[in-house]
């Protein structure tokens, strides 16, 4: 059983050497199945050149290389979680191929989010079990989407999902939970692999398949951590899987409040997002996606320092990122930024 951080190293390779690997053969394969994003065909796509929607099958197949090779541990909840993530990956593959409607869509990732409930992946906060129910289907499923929508430019929301599960690999491991360092370390991997192919000038685009394999993945290790191996109460932990998926939170929020309030459809895409935003103000496109990386590794380290801390300190902590987060989502309102949409 891994207990060290180099024993998780090994994953982290194997995962991002597959992820090498595989990528171009997934974008070859895209290619020949018409798998591809065209330029134009929708008002934001406005990428160059025809692109593979190949990022899903690479990030599932370069984590499942590290179970199939590296054979580590693994329990019924690792398991539901890489059970409802290739459930979540085959409807994005579909919806990628087919266009699924935003209700089918729901189905699928609720269907997911069942599978971890199944194999007792719940949230338990209030511990009221309707209540508790209800906060885990939206978290799981607010979080596939918000992948999904933070998904706007290339390498942003792979370079989210490597942070976060960076950062999952060390509280997990601080937490005494192994299991969950080992798929964080393949996340990771797998994450890193595949930027180099999705960093701009991207070669291949997540599509819906990989954002939400992603968001499904986070999310269900963000419930599974429970900091007790770790003596630390809940009044200090409850929040650090928020704070370390803080960047995909905020855009959904963000997007969804400012098409609520100009009365657009929640569902339909559309360069409203916090990238398309920074870029409004004047910062060019790789300084905006570098700005969003730097604030998801700034919320870690906040997130993993706050674990020390009181709990009065603590929630101070979380209650200040909330209201910077308000004050940002305030003032990146359209109206309120020059040549914003």
């Amino acid at each position: 059983m891994p207990t060290r951080l180099a024993d998780f190293f090994p994953i982290i390779l194997t995962a991002l050497v597959a992820a090498v690997a595989l990528s171009p053969l997934a974008a070859r394969a895209a290619r020949r199945l018409g798998w591809v994003d065209v330029p134009g065909s929708a008002p934001h796509k406005l990428h160059g050149a025809p692109t593979p929607l190949a990022g899903g099958p690479v990030l599932a197949l370069s984590i499942a290389a590290c179970y199939l090779i590296l054979r580590p541990s693994s329990d019924a909840s690792v398991r539901g979680m890489l059970a409802g993530g290739l459930l979540v990956a085959a409807g994005g593959m579909l919806d990628d191929r087919l266009g699924l409607s935003p209700l089918l869509k729901l189905l699928i990732q609720f269907a997911a989010a069942a599978v971890l409930i199944a194999v007792g992946v719940r949230v338990q906060v209030t511990r009221i079990d309707a209540l508790d129910l209800a906060l885990t289907l939206l978290w799981v499923v607010g979080m596939v989407n918000a992948f999904n929508f933070v998904d706007s430019m290339d390498g942003l929301a792979l370079g989210l999902g490597g942070i976060a599960s960076a950062f999952f690999i060390l509280v997990t491991i601080d937490s005494g939970q192994p299991l969950l360092a080992v798929l964080s370390a393949a996340i990771l991997g797998s994450a890193l692999g595949t930027f180099l192919y999705n960093a701009s000038p991207a070669r291949l685009f997540l599509g819906d398949s990989g954002a939400q394999l992603l968001g499904f993945l986070l999310a269900a290790l963000g419930i599974a951590y429970v900091p007790g191996g770790a003596g630390l109460p809940q009044g200090v932990s409850w929040f650090t899987p928020i704070l370390v998926l803080g960047v995909p939170i905020f855009d959904i929020t963000f997007v969804v409040v400012s098409r609520l309030l100009r009365r657009r459809p929640v569902y339909r895409a559309g360069s409203d997002h916090t990238y398309h935003r920074l870029v409004a103000i004047g910062l060019d496109s790789s300084r905006a996606v570098l700005v969003m990386h730097l604030i998801a590794v700034a919320l870690g380290l906040i997130a993993f320092m706050a674990l020390d801390a009181s709990v009065l300190a603590a929630n101070l902590v979380f209650a200040a990122a909330v209201l910077a987060g308000v004050g940002a989502l305030i003032a990146l309102q359209p109206g309120r930024v020059k040549g914003g949409a």
